[in-house]
């Protein structure tokens, strides 16, 4: 019996504002693109690399074969454990974080980069904001070699998706979301260019968020909240990753995956 062809799938680099928002929003598409074989990394824009959350996103980044973290190293717009003495990451030269984010870019070499979308992610965290413009600006200056010069030799990827929310994909993450008291911050569905249907991958995918441990023992974050669900409600929530395609556009039809 010829074994199952499995897919050529692209690089990725996936750039979010927070440990465990790699697992949350991309866990399931970087566990795929791993298992296919294709080189993946994260870099996170706050929480400094001796503090407490640390040690957890190494963690949850071993379980997604993600290698090890790459962080910015700003402090959280709302936690000053994050990083004591450093600039929050809302406060930072905007100029400073390109150039940060750039050289990982750089050095990376993804084929793919993959980001908060333009809302901040469902609660609309100035974090996350903050990280979907820096994005933007990072992925088109990685390709200027004029731009940042002292942050390795240009490349440019080939693609960037923002991970978001469409208004008919939130289901029962709405009531959970207001019953903590968070904003619920969704796209209109034709915002929405890639659905992953991550089910294959759940399983790791749930092991990722389970390793930000200090945030599934509190109440209020999601990883809690997902925690103290029934496990049909849970898979549910995480089966499925929703995706707006930024550059180089959107593609035509209904893409199930990412493409560069």
């Amino acid at each position: 019996m010829t074994a199952p062809e499995i897919p050529v799938l692209p690089s990725l680099l996936a750039v979010f504002a927070h440990p465990d928002d790699e697992s949350l929003l991309a866990g399931g598409v970087l566990a795929q693109h791993h298992a296919a074989g294709a080189r993946t990394a994260v870099v996170t824009a706050t929480w400094a690399p001796d503090s407490r959350r640390a040690p957890e996103l190494a963690d949850a980044l071993a379980v997604l074969g993600a290698g090890t973290p790459r962080l910015l190293g700003y402090n959280d717009a709302r936690d000053p454990e994050a990083a004591p003495g450093r600039p929050r990451l809302v406060d930072a030269p905007l100029d400073e974080a390109v150039g940060r984010l750039v050289a990982h870019i750089r050095d990376f070499r993804p084929d793919i980069v993959i980001g908060h979308d333009a809302l901040g992610q469902l609660t609309g965290h100035p974090d996350h904001v903050r990280a979907h413009q820096i994005t933007l600006l990072a992925v088109e200056a990685a390709g200027l070699a004029h731009m940042h010069p002292d942050a390795g030799p240009p490349w440019q990827p080939a693609a960037l998706y923002a991970a978001t929310h469409p208004e008919s994909g939130v289901g029962l993450l709405r009531p959970l979301l207001e019953g903590a008291g968070k904003a619920v911050l969704a796209v209109p569905d034709t915002y929405v260019t890639t659905s992953v249907d991550v089910t294959p991958w759940a399983d790791i995918k749930w092991r990722a968020i389970l390793a930000h441990r200090g945030e599934v023992a509190r109440e209020r974050p999601l990883p809690g909240i997902l925690a103290r669900l029934p496990e049909g409600d849970r898979i549910q929530i995480i089966q499925t990753e929703y995706f707006t395609r930024l550059i180089p556009g959107p593609m035509k039809g209904d893409p199930v995956q990412l493409a560069t």
